[in-house]
């Protein structure tokens, strides 16, 4: 008998002391589980944010939109607009495009027009250029002999040239041909043509 005494005894401090446990157990956690309940986690918080900004952003641009949108895309029909652009008749030109027709005629200006100093009927003519000025040249003599090429004398400002045929005299002088009575030369500076020079008697 004292045996079962002391197993009710165990019996009744170990269920005793497991009580105490589970107290210290469920006073241990209480804290935490308080703590995480009443605080909100902060993953919900960014999610809402994240969740109402795009709203935000998205009445933002719906208004945006209703701004821009033209009032042409109403698929609503109207039909006093469609009356009153029925009542619209075409007035054109009376010409019809799918038949070829002479070109207007263009009003002719009134009265005489006129070109430069008034001179409107008178052609233009295409002004003559200046003759080149005069060789400074006298031809007065031969000075070839039997059987040589033909060569002449020439005199400018007391300065006397002796030259045939092809020849230039004072760097700017050709000798173009020479006849028994005249001389033609040419000035190769005002590429003019060649003038004739006659032999001066005596």
């Amino acid at each position: 008998m004292k045996f079962g005494a002391e197993d009710k005894k165990k019996a009744i401090w170990a269920a005793v002391l497991g009580g105490v446990a589970v107290l210290v157990l469920i006073y241990q956690f209480m804290p935490s589980s308080s703590t995480s309940a009443s605080a909100p986690p902060p993953t919900p918080v960014r999610s809402q944010v994240n969740a109402t900004t795009p709203a935000h952003t998205g009445a933002h641009r719906n208004t945006s939109e209703k701004k821009t949108r033209p009032q042409s895309l109403d698929p609503t029909l109207h039909l006093a607009q469609l009356a009153a652009a029925e009542q619209i008749k075409y007035e054109g030109s009376n010409r019809n495009i799918f038949v070829s027709q002479a070109d207007p005629e263009i009003p002719k200006v009134a009265g005489n027009p006129a070109t430069d100093h008034g001179k409107a009927d008178q052609a233009y003519t295409v002004p003559t250029p200046a003759p080149p000025p005069p060789i400074p040249l006298k031809f007065f003599g031969f000075a070839s002999g039997p059987g040589e090429p033909k060569k002449i004398f020439l005199s400018k400002d007391g300065d006397v040239f002796i030259a045939g045929e092809g020849e230039i005299i004072d760097r700017r002088y050709k000798i173009v041909r020479i006849s028994p009575t005249s001389v033609e030369i040419q000035d190769v500076l005002n590429s003019g043509p060649p003038q004739s020079l006659p032999l001066i008697q005596g």
